[in-house]
C-alpha cells in the first residue's frame, strides 16, 4: 500500500478526471499507472517471441534470391532434394 499526498491543485484534477470518467480516484490512479508502465516495457514482437532470428538461415543462400523466379527456383530444389518420392516424373 501506498500513501501518497498531493498537493490541492493536483488533487482536484484528479477528483476532476475521476468524476468525469465515473471511477475512483483508486481506480484511475491504478490505470494510468499501468498504462505508463506499459508505455516502458513495449510487447515483444513475433521474432522475439519465437527465440529470435535463426543464425544460419541465409548462409548458404545465393545472392539473387530477391528476384521471385530465383527463389521459386531454389524452393523447388529444395524441396526436390528432400523429398524425391514426391517429385513429378
Amino acid at each position: 500500500m501506498l500513501d501518497v499526498r498531493l498537493d490541492p491543485e493536483t488533487e482536484a484534477y484528479l477528483l476532476d478526471i475521476a468524476e468525469r470518467e465515473k471511477t475512483t480516484p483508486e481506480v484511475l490512479l491504478k490505470s494510468l499507472i499501468h498504462q505508463h508502465w506499459q508505455r516502458l516495457h513495449p510487447p515483444k514482437t513475433i521474432v522475439e517471441r519465437r527465440g529470435g532470428h535463426p543464425e544460419h538461415l541465409l548462409q548458404d543462400a545465393s545472392p539473387n534470391l530477391s528476384e521471385r523466379d530465383h527463389r521459386k527456383r531454389a524452393i523447388a530444389e529444395y524441396l526436390m532434394k528432400r523429398h524425391p518420392e514426391q517429385s513429378p516424373p
